[in-house]
């Protein structure tokens, strides 16, 4: 991709002499043994001599400590920050691997907001809730207009650390937090398209407080459950209303077949996290998501929840009616990962890298499901490492690793096709339905009335509706590079007097299927 890893943001000293550079810190202007020879006078000059003026004593003090005995006295104000910022730099440039630690709760509030601090015009961090021991969930958002929904520009969200003691994914959204700024700021033109053309959401952890009670333990001593829930032992990933149930029942009674409603009371029923999440979700019209964990390695895709009854040792594939586009989405990462893709990882085996989720075991109550089934959103679940706490020397191979999947998978949100819906007015209408013929799963135009649908390429017959408007059928081809744009105009429903109106359908446009009893959920 072209792309310079970078170190971690310094923070910079008033003088600018240095710049930074692909570990780190660098000096462009005179080499590092002219560095060593005598502080830089007026900033931005070389040492007296240039470049090329090399003392035999500045060869043999090399080393930072011998540097600062020296010339430390001779150093003020702007000059001592720079010796400091020198010997930090050289460090870095000496070892790559020390870049990549481990970030416990302080530490990664302070690198999301030093990453909003150096890239404020794209940047934003905000919480979405609080953790039950009270601790934020501070999203990360990038855009080239943070805090604004831009019309036909999709909102993508990647989320980690949902299991408190997989913590992979967690250490590498904040490495592509400060990827993603870094580049931009060096004038990447892939990120700075992706930043431009996409509203960009990253939440490090959802589970911070397991991760807290993982990390007391460290990789070392780490057990298979320790931190994996909440700190009420809770499992996120089991904790979401149960719509799959609902959804399986539809199908066999002709029911709704998108955006399916909670139960009653269903915020009583759910942990402070996933409740923050939930309506993170009904805020924000989502396109694509990716949910990051750890324990094997392999792009896991809905649905997660089997049709079948479990019968011990038999699992079966449960097709979610996407299952073509999920598919093409799990292997966009696993192909662009450094090894999913053999198959092979962890002592198992997944063809191509991938998996349905109920065909490698059936969970019930998950976040990948509920994404697709209450919102627009099409998600899936990287598993990204074998060991779920990994070593910090290992973090900087992992984001080798992820790097380019990472942001490859994220410019799959620009597939497809997207349009606005307006009425005869040019007004946009909000909650207008558009379904694909052949495809069993509908979408929702968002607030402005602006819509978004993942396709692979093909021809498709598309059709706009909305309550009190007379639907409209168009067809499009979509090709494999951008999304195609198609828009809808509405006309209202001609009037017709009280003695033939017929009975009106719900919400959704589609024939009142009779609810299943409230006691139908997970088995």
């Amino acid at each position: 991709m072209g792309e310079v890893l970078r170190g971690p943001v310094l923070e910079r000293p008033q003088c600018s002499f240095y710049t930074f550079g692909p570990r780190g810190l660098v000096f462009p202007e005179c080499p590092v043994e002219a560095l060593t020879s005598r502080a830089p006078k007026g900033g931005r000059e070389c040492p007296e001599g240039g470049g090329d003026q090399r003392t035999e004593k500045a060869s043999e003090e090399r080393s930072g400590a011998l540097f600062v005995e020296q010339y430390g006295t001779m150093l003020s104000g702007c000059s001592l920050i720079w010796t400091g910022a020198l010997l930090l730099g050289l460090q870095a440039l000496l070892t790559q691997a020390s870049e990549f630690q481990h970030h416990g709760y302080e530490e990664m509030v302070r690198a999301l907001f030093a990453v909003q601090s150096e890239c404020p015009y794209i940047a934003r961090v905000y919480s979405i809730g609080r953790s039950v021991e009270a601790r934020h969930l501070y999203v990360l958002e990038f855009s080239d207009n943070p805090g604004v929904h831009e019309a036909l520009e999709p909102e993508f969200k990647y989320v980690g650390n949902m299991h408190g003691n997989e913590v992979l994914g967690r250490e590498l959204l904040i490495y592509l937090s400060k990827f993603l700024c870094e580049e931009y700021r060096s004038g990447n033109e892939r990120i700075t398209r992706l930043i431009h053309d996409t509203r960009i959401h990253i939440l490090p952890s959802m589970n911070p407080d397991g991760y807290e009670v993982a990390a007391r333990q460290g990789p070392e001593f780490n057990g298979y459950l320790v931190g994996r829930g909440n700190a009420k032992d809770i499992d996120l990933n089991r904790n979401f209303p149960d719509l799959n149930a609902l959804m399986y029942y539809y199908e066999r009674h002709n029911g709704q077949n998108h955006h399916l409603p909670l139960p009653d009371n269903w915020e009583l029923q759910v942990e402070p996290e996933t409740l923050a999440v939930i309506k993170w979700m009904d805020n924000y019209n989502f396109v694509l998501s990716a949910n990051l964990h750890g324990g094997a390695v392999v792009a896991n895709y809905p649905f997660d929840k089997s049709r079948e009854p479990r019968i011990r040792g038999r699992t079966t594939y449960s097709t979610a009616p996407d299952d073509k586009i999920f598919r093409k989405l799990a292997k966009t990462y696993s192909y662009a990962h450094s090894w999913m893709h053999k198959g092979w990882n962890c002592g198992d085996y997944f063809d191509e890298g991938i998996t349905n989720g109920a065909s490698w075991y059936s969970l019930s109550k998950g976040m990948q499901d509920f994404n697709y089934l209450h919102t627009n959103c099409f998600e899936i679940t990287l598993e990204l490492s074998c060991d779920k706490f990994p070593p910090a020397t290992a973090l900087a191979n992992e984001w080798l690793a992820n790097r380019e999947a990472l942001v490859s998978y994220m410019e799959q949100v620009h597939h497809g096709i997207k349009g606005m819906v307006y009425d005869e007015n040019n007004n946009p209408i909000s909650n207008a339905d558009i379904s694909v013929a052949g495809i069993n799963h509908d979408m929702t135009s968002g607030p402005d009335g602006d819509y978004f649908r993942l396709l692979l390429p093909g021809t498709y017959t598309v059709t706009a509706s909305a309550q009190g408007y007379q639907p409209f059928t168009s067809t499009v081809t979509v090709g494999p590079a951008e999304a195609v744009q198609l828009h809808f105009y509405l006309k209202l429903q001609p009037k017709v007097s009280n003695l033939h109106t017929k009975a009106h359908p719900n919400k959704k446009g589609h024939s009142t299927a009779k609810v299943p009893p409230t006691n139908l959920g997970p088995r």
